[in-house]
């Protein structure tokens, strides 16, 4: 049994039931909050921490993907603090692979770049770590360029949740993480891919991409998800 509650977001008087989270919610009140892990129709593991909210009374910092909402409470999306967090993600995530945008095909359709050009950040004041990723363009239609993955798990995510493959995971830990097909195998040698393009779809920054085909002509339907998501649902 769901219960309406009501509460503050940046000082605006919203209501919602308590199952909601508080992206959720703001955003049904048209409050943006900045993702990237996040996408409709997925599950949410606060993995990119873009979403990073703070609470009135609280010191620790939420993500609102993940944080439900709460009678009374009092969330603020966007102050001084949550801007400087923010932007040292992006720096980091920019830093530690290979996001050059005047260089990369995925220039004009990255939402990592459209995230970073929508909070003002226009360099990167971190060292860049210049790893020597590999591309995996094993399989016949798509490939992966390592040095574009941000590890959102979208690709993990859709595979297992919508496909029902499970194709991807994630393997190692730290700055040695990376996303695999099936026991570490190459994409064009996994058993379990059904070639689908799901993962492709989801992709923020273009790391997984189809052969052939410039980006712009990737054309990529979000919506698909919440529809797919709701149809098995209704078959269960």
């Amino acid at each position: 049994m769901t219960n309406v509650v009501t509460l503050k977001i940046n000082d605006q008087d919203v209501s919602g039931r308590d199952d909601e989270t508080i992206l959720e919610l703001a955003r049904e009140n048209k409050i943006p909050i900045p993702t990237l892990c996040h996408l409709e129709g997925l599950s949410n593991i606060g993995a990119c921490r873009l979403c990073l909210v703070e609470i009135k009374g609280m010191n620790k910092l939420l993500p609102a993907c993940v944080a439900k909402v709460q009678e009374g409470m009092e969330v603020y999306t966007d102050t001084e603090r949550l801007q400087k967090y923010r932007r040292t993600i992006l720096e980091m995530l920019f830093a530690e692979g290979n996001h050059i945008c005047s260089a990369c095909v995925s220039n004009g359709r990255c939402e990592l770049q459209r995230v970073a050009q929508k909070l003002g950040m226009d360099h990167v004041r971190l060292e860049y770590r210049y790893d020597n990723r590999t591309v995996d363009a094993s399989h016949e239609r798509f490939a992966l360029d390592y040095n574009r993955c941000i590890l959102c798990t979208r690709c993990v995510r859709v595979c297992d949740e919508i496909e029902g493959a499970h194709t991807w995971d994630v393997m190692g830990r730290g700055v040695e993480s990376r996303v695999i097909t099936d026991m570490h195998q190459p994409w064009g040698e996994s058993e379990t891919c059904t070639s689908c393009s799901k993962c492709v779809q989801v992709c923020p920054t273009g790391a997984l991409f189809e052969k052939g085909k410039a980006v712009s002509e990737m054309t990529k339907r979000k919506g698909f998800l919440a529809y797919l998501t709701s149809m098995r649902e209704g078959l269960k």
